[in-house]
């Protein structure tokens, strides 16, 4: 009787290597099939890369970021479309930041469960995926026609606002769930108010994620091209914005200029057959690269920073 039972053990303890042995079998298979997925998407990120680089360094100089746009490839600049891309992600800046951090913590503290913020909770999520090409014909109607904004920095800036908007509502959501609810109860039961509690707990606790929501979204503004399309950017303009306080200008003058930015410029230098157009726009790729870059390692830092000098 015993011999049968450490049979009957025995085999359900081969049965059990065997079912181990073929899920490791699969894991293995699982971790090289992702491990060539990455590779081939790395490498082919990095041969694109590589190729601009060689292309567009050459071309790299003080003049190069100096000059204007011209219709002789060696004397074409970025200058108007730094400039431009500089003054439309400050205007996106300047909206979108405060708006969507006072959204969230609404959302997130203020505002009591119901179906009016679980459709506008749902809404903001959906608009987080909806095509920049729809942003830029709603700008189009709104900001252009409707408010009298035209093709101005002022229309751009407030379309990449909406862009980003949901990123950043988003972010700083995430963010703010992610503090314990201890320190909401702690600060509660001093006395502090619900707008102390979210002033000098909440915002401090929750800033790395909130900064890296709000760069990483002004990262991916900087590089969108099809709205700023539709609202009517220049593809080709020498000239810059006028000066605050210059001459007649006023001090927000500047706002209602006519702009171009920098994936304007590439794709203008991209759609013509001088090769010598195309290494400009290798050159000036490079730079938006660099400066998406950027912009994310600077996200990375100041999360790592931030959470380093939090004591809960």
């Amino acid at each position: 009787m015993s011999d049968r039972h450490g049979a009957a053990q025995a085999d359900k303890t081969a049965q059990l290597r065997a079912i181990i042995r073929s899920h490791k079998r699969w894991d293995v298979i699982f971790g090289i099939v992702g491990l060539v997925a990455m590779s081939v998407g790395i490498l082919t990120l990095a041969a694109l890369f590589a190729q601009m680089a060689i292309d567009g360094f050459p071309r790299l100089s003080v003049e190069f970021f100096t000059n204007f746009p011209s219709r002789r490839a060696g004397q074409a600049g970025i200058l108007s479309a730094w400039v431009g891309s500089l003054l439309v992600m400050l205007v996106t800046a300047v909206f979108a930041i405060p708006v969507g951090i006072a959204g969230a913590i609404y959302l997130e503290e203020y505002a009591r469960r119901s179906w009016l913020t679980d459709i506008i909770e749902i809404n903001i999520t959906n608009l987080a995926g909806v095509p920049s090409i729809v942003y830029g014909l709603l700008a189009l109607g709104l900001f252009v026609y409707t408010f009298g904004f035209g093709q101005s920095v002022l229309s751009a800036g407030l379309t990449l606002a909406l862009l980003i908007l949901p990123i950043v509502i988003v972010a700083t959501r995430e963010a703010l769930r992610a503090i314990p609810q201890m320190v909401r109860e702690g600060a509660y039961a001093c006395g502090a108010t619900k707008w102390q509690v979210c002033s000098d707990h909440l915002i401090p606790y929750g800033l790395p994620g909130i900064l890296t929501g709000v760069i990483i979204g002004l990262s991916r503004a900087i590089g969108e091209t099809a709205p700023i399309i539709t609202i009517g950017a220049l593809t080709f303009i020498a000239f810059l914005p006028p000066p605050p306080f210059a001459g007649d200008a006023g001090a927000f003058d500047w706002l209602f200029s006519p702009f171009t930015v920098m994936p304007i410029q590439i794709f203008n230098w991209t759609s013509r057959p001088d090769p010598a157009f195309h290494a400009n726009a290798a050159a000036a790729s490079l730079v938006l690269v660099l400066l998406t870059l950027g912009m994310n390692a600077l996200a990375i830092w100041l999360r790592y920073r931030l959470r380093k000098s939090i004591k809960w």
